[in-house]
């Protein structure tokens, strides 16, 4: 399999067939899913493939596969929209900073200091216990705290950039700063960030199951993966795998999602190699 004239290793096209997976689930779960995601439809915690259930059902007596699938949904659509979101934020925050300079970076690169010095976890644990765990205030808060990962990574492949010729010649032709950053410094710095957007995302969703686990995150009777492990989590004094099949879940699309960003770090590490 090849991407763009590059062929995918082994591992990548594993991974790729991960995330193409969740994608799909994700995207037709109104239309595979047996049931609704709030039915309730047997008894409680039924094993795999129990009374015609193929992940059985949970501690309502809800199907665990539609949960799941409708779960893929919440959890993969907040976690990219909150990536989307911190990568807009970020990436035009350090792409000005570094062609700016001066003052602006300054005052951008002390806050983003700030923020960076409180531990991610807690600080949305607390801005999420006063203003509520709502999706859109859970999409704000993860998008602005990743933001500041974005930015140092922006900022400084934009200030490597922001120094070489072309970029002093646009300067001299008389090119504004927005056309400068979006014809010159962007297309040039796309490959790392293109690496980081899948890094970010992955971070993005560990948190929001991790948020969703702590009873921050996404609230019932929306379905989502680290809500799913927290619900059933009493299961397993039982020797129940319910609250195993959601936590698989968000391993091995995390595991996916590396294995493809790896890949795409090792080729951007080649294509440097060549360009000397």
């Amino acid at each position: 399999m090849r991407i763009a004239g590059h062929r995918l290793s082994l591992a990548a096209q594993i991974g790729l067939l991960v995330v193409v997976a969740n994608i799909l689930a994700a995207l037709l779960a109104p239309w595979i899913a047996p049931y609704t995601q709030t039915q309730q439809v047997g008894g409680v915690w039924l094993a795999p493939g129990e009374g015609g259930f193929l992940l059985g059902t949970d501690q309502l007596g809800r199907d665990m596969l539609s949960r799941m699938l409708y779960g893929a949904r919440t959890s993969i659509g907040i976690a990219l929209t909150c990536t989307i979101l911190s990568f807009t934020l970020g990436s035009v925050l350090g792409f000005l900073a570094a062609v700016v300079g001066g003052w602006l970076d300054q005052i951008l690169s002390r806050i983003v200091d700030t923020l960076m010095a409180i531990p991610v976890l807690i600080l949305a644990l607390l801005v999420l216990s006063a203003l509520g765990a709502s999706i859109p205030v859970l999409i704000g808060v993860i998008a602005i705290l990743d933001s500041t990962r974005v930015f140092r990574l922006s900022r400084a492949v934009g200030m490597d950039i922001a120094v070489m010729e072309y970029v002093e010649a646009a300067r001299l032709r008389g090119e504004g700063l927005w056309w400068i950053i979006r014809r010159e410094i962007l297309p040039n710095a796309l490959p790392p960030l293109i690496a980081e957007f899948g890094l970010r995302f992955c971070f993005a969703f560990l948190l929001i199951s991790s948020l969703s686990f702590l009873g921050l995150g996404v609230q019932p009777p929306f379905a989502d993966w680290g809500g799913m492990v927290r619900d059933n989590a009493q299961a397993m004094e039982f020797g129940i795998v319910a609250p195993l099949i959601p936590a698989a879940a968000i391993g091995i699309l995390t595991i996916g999602v590396n294995l493809v960003v790896d890949w795409m770090l090792g080729l951007q590490g080649r294509t440097m190699e060549d360009s000397r």
